[in-house]
């Protein structure tokens, strides 16, 4: 009996093995890419159901790997790599941050850009020991299927509202605390038939008025406090 399930496994289609596959932890994914063709095949379709971590130098060296092999990933969390690690700097960063990390060891965080199908990015930089990004980072903005974003605790990544048009389908935005977050909420007028959710709060050079947002279709709760 066994070894006619295996055989009738074995002849599902790599559609089907993609749909089983999806609801696998990523370690379970990627160990069935090796048990043949047909297989890896299957995992090349899967759609993952998780959110990948990227939360160390570990996990960022699998982001490599799963590039690759299971390249529809959709959710994505970014977290400082620790120890004496950090992400190559962006354009225009903090000098000062640059000079205190410069003996780190630099890894290229636009590796995230393979994965075109992201609809969920989280980016949060609190890992003890790490070291943050810093300055402008364009690849962030550049997900033409994302549906929501979420940065949090970002001391040096500079951007602004204005990105945000790079993302034609975002329903959802979340920013809290990000120091080098600037622009005006009217810059949101581009999302105006997508947007759901927005809270921007303790992002002290973001300027406008929530009126600019009023007449926004679908927007079911907005948050700005503590927004200038």
């Amino acid at each position: 009996a066994d070894g006619g399930q295996m055989a009738a496994i074995g002849d599902l289609s790599t559609d089907v093995l993609a749909n089983v596959f999806r609801f696998l932890d990523i370690k379970n994914i990627m160990q069935k890419r090796r048990v043949n063709k047909r297989w890896g095949e299957g995992v090349k379709k899967t759609v993952p159901s998780f959110d990948f971590w990227v939360h160390s130098l570990t996990a960022y060296n699998v982001v490599g790997v799963m590039t690759r092999a299971l390249p529809n990933l959709q959710q994505i969390t970014l977290y400082g790599l620790g120890g004496r690690h950090k992400y190559s700097d962006g354009e225009d960063p903090n000098e000062e941050e640059v000079t205190t990390t410069a003996h780190y060891t630099t890894h290229d965080i636009g590796i995230i850009s393979n994965f075109s199908k992201v609809r969920h990015l989280k980016i949060e930089d609190r890992v003890t020991g790490g070291a943050s990004l810093n300055g402008r980072y364009p690849v962030f903005f550049n997900f033409p299927l994302l549906q929501k974003l979420s940065i949090r605790y970002c001391k040096y990544l500079k951007w602004d509202l204005e990105m945000l048009a790079g993302l034609p389908l975002l329903k959802e935005l979340e920013c809290y605390s990000n120091n080098c977050l600037t622009g005006n909420i009217s810059s949101l007028r581009v999302l105006k038939d997508t947007l759901e959710k927005v809270k921007i709060t303790l992002c002290f050079d973001v300027q406008g008025n929530f009126m600019d947002l009023a007449d926004f279709p679908h927007l079911k709760r907005l948050n700005l406090d503590w927004s200038d």
